[in-house]
Order: C-alpha cells, then structure tokens, then sequence
C-alpha cells in the first residue's frame, strides 16, 4: 500500500518554491500492551484522581497548569496557547547550506521523506542534484502543528529527506557529565583497540543486518500463547565478567576475531588430499 502523505509545504531558496508532501520516513516498531484486570482479564480504564478532593475528575474539569516553583503553577487556557502558536504558514525557508559533516547527529530528533506536490517536480530535482553536488545540506524553520521547528533538508536516495531538530537550548551540554578524565591510557592500549577497531570495521552501513530480536521474542511469546502451547522460559545468560586487565581483554578479542577467519580455511584444506591417492592406485593398476 502506498504511503500516505501526513502534512505539505512549500520549500523556498532565493526566488525558488517547491510545493512538497511530507512522509514518515520511520516508525517505532516496540510491542504495546493494555493493562487487564487479572481477575476477570478485562481491559481497565484509566481514570484522574484529585489526590486533595479524593475524587475522579472528568476531561472537561482539567486545565494545564505550568510548574514555576516546588507545588505552584499558573493555569493556561488553550486559546492563550493557541494566539501564542507560529504563524500559519508551509513554507520551509531555507536559511542556510552547511556540510553535512558539521551537523552533530545529537539534534536529530525525527525524520520525514519529502515528495514533490503537483507542480513541483523539476525545482525538486533541481534542489535534489545540487545539493548532492554541491555535498551541502540546508537549515531552515518549519511550523508543524503550531509548533516552530528547526529542520534540516538532505539530499539521499535521489530524493529530499526532512530531519526535525532540536534547538541548541534542548540539547544539554555534555561538560555536566563524567568522560573519565582521570583514567590514563597507554599507548599499547590504542594501538589493540585501532587493531579491533580495524578488524571489526566494515565499508558501509548495512541496518537490515540487524534486527529487533526482543520484539520477535516477544511476538513469539504472545502467538504461542494465543494458541495455547506450554511455554519453557530460556535461562537468563550468564553476566560477563568484570574487565580487570584491558590489554588481555583486547588481546583475547583480536585472538577470537583471528580465529573465526581461519576457521573456514583449516576445513578447505582437510579436505583436499583425499584426489592424489586415487590417481597413485590407478596408475599402480
């Protein structure tokens, strides 16, 4: 089934426009569950309760409430948030072109395929094969559902991808977490790691090779149920071991790495000398 568009807008550079449709580029795939009363295994209803009137509050008895200090808030209505909202608009104004490579992935937050909307093919393409030229991605605001957004737009797959990002202020700065200054590290220590590093290196990014194998697990546990089979829970896998010496750790992982390679080698190669014999007892015939 082909997917649906979620939201248009119109991409701008310079004097250029180009009408497009927005598309998610990706879904969390994470197995959900509802929450049954054991007794009877019906599904329960959530309900709010008002911890100093001790009762249940209905929908149309709540408002949003901004925390300012410990237990005090200030109540907004929604049409005080809804004059606040950005200016309606779909265009994506483009500000600026950087290198991909200066773009910290840590500002990603969501991903949107862009299609051209009727009228916008060729200034699409156009965007598309310069941008891939030009090795450039381009930086730009968005309102989606209100909200502002800083996005980014990249040429891939021969086409235009949309990146929701976070602002810098959302992002917190890393200096507030440990990095384990303190430890030193020798110079043999780099060298194995750049040794299991290279060993372990690949030429590009190939993601179908890895999979979700909890999720599968976990579909596997609910069909077995649902049709009724006993289920045998496999036992829990053992801890690993603490590291206490890292060049040994290191050592024995390039040793492991080494040895999964010849494998294949040694089994070829036992299996060859079993021709020459046949031919040594014709020939004695």
């Amino acid at each position: 089934m082909p997917p649906h568009s979620i939201g248009s807008g119109t991409i701008s550079f310079g004097l250029v426009s180009i009408p497009v449709k927005l598309y998610s580029a990706a879904s969390s795939q994470s197995v959900s569950f509802n929450l049954l009363h054991a007794k009877c295994g019906s599904r329960i209803r959530q309900q709010r309760m008002c911890p100093v009137c001790n009762e249940v509050v209905e929908r149309d008895d709540l408002v949003k409430g901004f925390e300012f200090a410990k237990d005090q808030y200030v109540k907004v209505d929604d049409e005080e948030l809804k004059a606040l909202e950005g200016e309606a608009s779909k265009a994506i104004e483009i500000a600026e072109f950087v290198p991909l490579a200066q773009v910290d992935p840590v500002y990603f937050e969501k991903s949107y395929y862009l299609g051209p909307d009727k009228g916008g093919e060729k200034p699409y393409r156009l965007l598309s094969d310069a941008m891939a030229q030009a090795g450039k991605v381009a930086l730009a605001k968005f309102v989606m559902r209100g909200k502002e957004n800083l996005v980014l737009v990249r040429s891939a797959q021969n086409g235009l991808m949309l990146h929701a990002m976070y602002f810098a202020g959302e992002v917190r700065n890393f200096d507030e977490v440990s990095k384990g200054e303190s430890a030193k590290v020798t110079d043999a220590e780099t060298n194995l790691a750049l040794r299991l590093i290279e060993e372990l290196s690949s030429d590009q990014f190939n993601p179908e090779q890895y999979e979700d194998e909890y999720r599968q697990r976990v579909l596997d546990l609910v069909s077995s149920k649902a049709e009724g089979k006993e289920i045998t829970l496999a036992a829990p896998q053992a801890p690993r071991a603490q590291v206490i010496d890292l060049v040994a750790a290191l050592k024995e992982s390039l040793g492991k790495k080494g040895a999964q390679e010849k494998k294949p080698a040694v089994r070829a190669k036992a299996t060859q000398p079993e021709k020459p014999k046949k031919r040594a007892q014709s020939a004695k015939k």
